[in-house]
């Protein structure tokens, strides 16, 4: 059974405009993270401009299911929002994933660029863990944001066609920052495991790439305007809030331009009236990597996260020796037990 896109309100869509490009190369494009806020934004936007795309889900859904309510708003479950983008023209949804060589090699056939928008989950305090969190696991941040980088690089060597990959990560040059320090204390990982993933792609001369690092996707309210800011050769900058819907047109419209093959982008907003309203000019002037970027980060990740485990374990001991410690001898004293 047909299911129809109106059951659900599509999300904003932010404007794609055409490229400087004479043509477009978006013949067809695979999209890994489908059913993520981010994947999902992308797949509308290819949809709206009439680019067909194999999109990578990890478990079958059908779409017979009464009981599945197609939708793509910001609750919406994986299965909701698979069902969703299944009704769509042009959406050929392929099962499989990252860490599966045959289904990558099944989705890329016949495309012509992948947009690599998936990433290691969050895993909580057991990430400290390693017993509970081993790195062959197959939700580990190695298996999603390293391993899973290679098997895509692969299946795009052996592909006839595929020789492109847009991968979105994060600034991740910083392993002793807080942001970094976190996301690896919390994500198995994810922030070591993500750069180690865009060295792979760096080191890959039978395939281009372009890596986008945003800011933080997902506030609300994030402003909008003459807002949009790159910086090439994996530039730095502060680190702001963007827009979902930019971030998917960023990586939809960097397809067209080949000046973006083999570079670094960071992506992220500034004041209202100091960077562009859409993606287009800043693209026209991007140009490929040009400086030394570090081999590996893995080892000063990893010394960044202990530090960061070893603070958190102080503080937990200074809060149960000021608040826990006393309340639990009042009690005692209250119940008359020494």
């Amino acid at each position: 059974r047909k299911l129809r896109p109106s059951l659900a309100p599509p999300l904003a869509m932010s404007s794609v405009p055409s490229s400087s490009s004479s043509s477009s190369n978006k013949n067809k494009v695979a999209v890994i993270g489908t059913t993520g806020r981010l994947g999902r934004q992308a797949i509308l936007q290819l949809n709206q401009s009439g680019t067909p795309c194999k999109c990578l889900i990890r478990k079958p859904v059908d779409v017979a299911d009464t009981a599945i309510k197609p939708s793509i708003d910001k609750e919406a479950s994986g299965d909701q929002v698979a069902a969703y983008l299944a009704a769509l023209p042009n959406v050929e949804l392929v099962l499989g994933d990252v860490t599966n060589a045959d289904s990558l090699a099944e989705l890329v056939k016949d495309c012509n660029a992948v947009l690599a928008l998936h990433g290691a989950g969050a895993t909580g305090l057991k990430s400290l863990v390693p017993v509970l969190n081993p790195e062959d696991g197959p939700r580990h941040a190695k298996q999603i944001n390293y391993v899973g980088v290679q098997n895509i690089i692969d299946a795009c060597i052996k592909s006839e066609t595929c020789k492109r990959i847009v991968r979105v990560t994060g600034k991740g040059e910083d392993p002793y920052g807080i942001f970094s320090i976190l996301i690896n204390m919390l994500g198995s990982m994810a922030k070591a495991w993500n750069y180690e993933g865009e060295q792979l792609l760096r080191n890959c001369k039978d395939v281009d790439y372009t890596i986008v690092r945003p800011g933080i996707m997902g506030p609300p309210n994030v402003p909008t305007g003459k807002v949009l800011a790159l910086k090439d050769n994996g530039g730095d900058m502060n680190v702001t809030a963007v827009r979902y819907e930019d971030i998917a047109s960023l990586c939809v419209e960097c397809i067209d331009y080949d000046n973006t093959k083999r570079s670094t982008l960071t992506a992220m907003n500034v004041e209202d009236g100091e960077g562009e309203e859409t993606y287009a000019p800043l693209l026209a002037k991007v140009k490929a990597d040009s400086r030394e970027f570090p081999e590996t980060l893995l080892g000063e990740h990893k010394k960044g996260a202990r530090l960061g485990a070893t603070v958190l374990v102080a503080f937990m001991a200074i809060i149960t020796k000021a608040v826990v410690i006393p309340i639990g001898k009042l009690m005692m004293g209250l119940l008359g037990l020494k």
